[in-house]
């Protein structure tokens, strides 16, 4: 199971799904977050906050896509393991592929609830556990 007192760094250039993302992950416990609107800002903030446990980022998002970060976030040592969830729409297919040869940790189908939320955050738990 994850653990509440992470730290979470929440990546989408709409601050709208930044909150929606947020209300979710506080129903499930969560309280501390970063927020970034696009990559190259999360990649900075990543880097001034190395105690952030885990990342939810959107895939497209201008200056720096989700998959650009994620692939910053994989080929650095100090993240390379750090649970990464993406959230995509469903006609967002091939850049998926993509983001699963980039080492994406699972990926969250827009719109979500809290519960689907819930579920991906579980399983990518269970696997980083494992």
């Amino acid at each position: 199971m994850y653990n509440t007192s992470i730290k979470i760094l929440v990546v989408d250039d709409m601050m709208t799904m930044r909150k929606l993302v947020k209300k979710g992950l506080q129903s499930m416990g969560f309280s501390q977050f970063e927020e970034a609107e696009n990559g190259q800002i999360a990649w900075e903030k990543l880097t001034q906050n190395p105690e952030i446990g885990l990342i939810i980022s959107d895939l497209n998002m201008p200056h720096c896509t989700g998959l650009n970060f994620l692939k910053m976030v994989r080929t650095h040592d100090q993240f390379k393991n750090l649970p990464f969830l993406l959230l995509t729409a469903e006609g967002e297919f091939s850049q998926v592929k993509s983001a699963l040869a980039a080492g994406v940790d699972n990926c969250v189908l827009k719109p979500f609830t809290s519960q689907s939320l819930k579920e991906k955050l579980s399983l990518t738990y269970q696997k980083k556990t494992a």
